[in-house]
């Protein structure tokens, strides 16, 4: 990703779930220095600003949280994404985990066009594959997995320009994943990669041999990153926090293997709600992983005071 055109967008959803506060991700990733950190890399650096909900003349539904506004995020999300990877490399700022349904949509729409498939690597605590009928919460941003993948129950929401087979996501990081989940991606063939297999081989083995899959293929790689992939203990800022999560070292091994990769084609940082931050550690963190992924070695990383 060297000497690449990097495209910030703003995606303040917090219609994916009822707990509020991510709407404010964006501008804190952009207070914690993020599109510094970035250019002192030596790439190019445009801020787009923050993306605008569709407008979506739908009820509200009585079970699912926010549907209309979803549905509208989805939409605005999916045709950003398209045009600034058509630009760039874009990272896209969240706002919850419901607005990758629009980002991987977009992406998997940019990678048709160029006749390369596209593959998802979710960094995140939970699969994220309920669908409008199973979630007992009602909240989309444990869906958006299932939607890309073109699983059924979605009709209501856009349709998918092109869906990403289940074997082309790669899930790392996981530690809360219901049973009904669980056993319809090992049947659909999804690298499952729980924290009790990374405590045993380390996080290196399941993400190169994933690598390896998408290098084969001639693929493209979205990257989506949820901050409760990390231990609570270092990121404390998300409302779905899981003991037990990555150190900040693993997590900075991943990104750094990722960087080497020169696969990664677009980014996610979601989830991340400063209201439940700590003097903004939390931000500066995911500011330093995304500096990670983009070439900053572990040298090059600035001295922290919280």
């Amino acid at each position: 990703m060297d000497n690449k055109q990097i495209i910030l967008v703003g995606a303040p959803m917090d219609s994916g779930k009822r707990r509020q506060g991510c709407r404010m991700g964006p501008d804190a990733l952009r207070v914690a220095g993020l599109e510094q950190a970035i250019a002192d890399l030596g790439h190019k650096v445009a801020d787009w600003g923050d993306v605008d909900p569709d407008q979506v003349d739908l009820p509200q539904d009585s079970h699912l949280f926010s549907l209309p506004e979803c549905i509208g995020w989805t939409r605005a999300l999916s045709r950003t994404a398209e045009k600034a990877a058509s630009e760039g490399t874009p990272i896209f700022m969240g706002g919850d985990h419901a607005l990758s349904m629009g980002t991987v949509a977009g992406m998997a729409a940019h990678a048709q066009q160029l006749s390369r498939p596209l593959f998802v690597l979710w960094l995140d605590a939970h699969s994220d594959f309920h669908t409008p009928q199973s979630t007992d919460s009602g909240n989309l941003h444990g869906t958006p997995v299932a939607y890309f993948t073109g699983q059924s129950g979605f009709e209501a929401f856009p349709a998918l320009p092109a869906t990403i087979p289940t074997d082309r996501v790669g899930m790392i990081g996981l530690r809360s994943v219901d049973p009904a989940e669980r056993t319809v991606l090992e049947q659909k063939s999804a690298m499952l990669a729980d924290m009790r297999s990374i405590d045993e081989h380390g996080i290196k083995a399941p993400l190169m041999a994933f690598l390896d899959r998408v290098r084969a293929e001639n693929g493209m790689l979205h990257v989506s990153l949820d901050v409760d992939f990390l231990d609570p203990s270092i990121a404390p800022a998300v409302g779905t926090t899981v003991p037990g999560g990555a150190t900040e070292r693993e997590a900075h091994l991943a990104m750094e293997l990722l960087h080497e990769s020169g696969l990664v084609c677009s980014l996610d940082l979601v989830e991340l709600n400063p209201f439940l931050d700590e003097r903004g550690r939390t931000a500066k963190l995911v500011v330093d992983l995304a500096a990670s992924l983009l070439g900053r070695r572990i040298f090059d990383r600035p001295t922290r005071s919280f």
